[in-house]
């Protein structure tokens, strides 16, 4: 029986008074919007956290709609639809995460959007049951779980473009992975290992190092040491490589910290600036035709590619860890500000959750 009814986690404006100000994450029951043609329903599963969660939290995100359902990334089974003979009914599937760009090689073809926090789109996916057009869920792989479903759709957007669209990583090439630990980095890492590259890493966590080698990382730098640079010229002379393409998300030095081991003609695909908002490039990097290259999501078609990919070579998203229902949603949200996890952060939704007291 469908309810009428889904419990969901919702934006509320930080209480006067408060300190900085930090949005509040509440629970709340929402109505279910009964799907109309060309629209399914999707009994969610698991959803999973991105740091523009905690943004939003900390009012650090444009366009913050109070009222709205927070997340961006979800998957379940969809059990209702507009049509009765709708061939997705009763399948997995996973939600498209960004509206405005289906498939442009370059850009987004009209106003890009993320779901969750926002008004643009209305929609989120941390909520028990998610009304959503049909066009913007994509069947999940077989291979994967709901949980690791959930931990697939922005992170692997996002990992794909900057690896595949602006990188062009082949076999063979050489590849440093700026960051290694966040849901990005990580599945730019799986992408990067099974087209054939070597993977070299950094973090500024010696067992997130380790463990990156463990998935088939050849070595890593810390990036809190003062040589850093120079720890990553050792492993590369050690090695006889020079790097093809650096993927990053920290931005300020990276040119200067890497050009000096990036190959002729390689490039710097920045998908975030974390550490600093500016990248330097100067006539160095010039005479050595290296390119600098934004990057962002990507398309409707790039997740499709990406997808196919993952289900190819059997890839499981890394996941950090996984909390039980919408209620635990805040310890999801300490873990994103303490920055030590590995992987994904995952809440599995429980459905008697509309029996319980919130």
């Amino acid at each position: 029986m469908i309810p009428n009814t889904t419990k969901a986690l919702v934006v509320r404006k930080s209480p006067p008074g408060r300190s900085p100000p930090f949005h509040d994450a509440v629970v709340e029951e929402m109505p279910i919007a009964t799907p109309r043609k060309g629209q399914v329903l999707v009994k969610m599963g698991a959803v999973s956290f991105n740091h523009r969660d905690l943004w939003i939290r900390k009012g650090q995100y444009p366009g913050i709609a109070f009222g709205s359902v927070f997340g961006a990334d979800g998957a379940g089974t969809v059990i209702s639809a507009g049509i009765d003979a709708e061939p997705l009914l009763n399948k997995r599937v996973f939600l498209v995460p960004m509206r405005g760009w289906e498939n442009n090689p370059d850009a987004p073809e009209s106003r890009f959007g993320i779901l969750g926090g926002g008004n643009h789109p209305p929609l989120g996916t941390f909520a028990e049951y998610v009304t959503v057009d049909r066009d913007q869920v994509i069947p999940a792989p077989e291979h994967l779980d709901d949980v690791h479903v959930a931990a697939w759709p922005l992170g692997g957007v996002t990992a794909w473009r900057a690896v595949s669209i602006n990188a062009q990583i082949k076999h063979g090439d050489n590849v440093l992975i700026t960051g290694i630990g966040g849901g990005v980095a990580l599945i730019a890492m799986q992408i990067c290992l099974a087209k054939g590259a070597n993977v070299y890493v950094s973090s500024g966590n010696d067992e997130k190092i380790r463990k990156a080698v463990s998935l088939g990382a050849k070595s890593g730098v810390n990036y809190k040491s003062k040589n850093w640079s120079a720890d990553l010229g050792r492993i590369l002379k050690k090695d006889r490589c020079g790097l093809d393409a650096v993927i990053d998300s920290g931005g300020g030095d990276v040119m200067e910290q890497t050009s000096k081991y990036l190959n002729a003609g390689g490039k710097v695909v920045s998908y975030g600036m974390t550490a600093n908002p500016k990248i330097t490039f100067t006539m160095r990097e010039v005479l050595k035709n290296h390119k600098l290259i934004g990057s962002t999501m990507g398309s409707h078609k790039d997740l499709v590619d990406a997808t196919q990919f993952v289900n190819k070579h059997r890839i499981v998203p890394v996941v950090a860890d996984v909390l039980e229902g919408l209620h635990n949603a805040d310890r999801g949200f300490e873990m994103m500000g303490r920055g030590d996890q590995f992987g994904k952060i995952v809440i599995k939704i429980s459905h008697e959750e509309q029996k319980s007291k919130l």
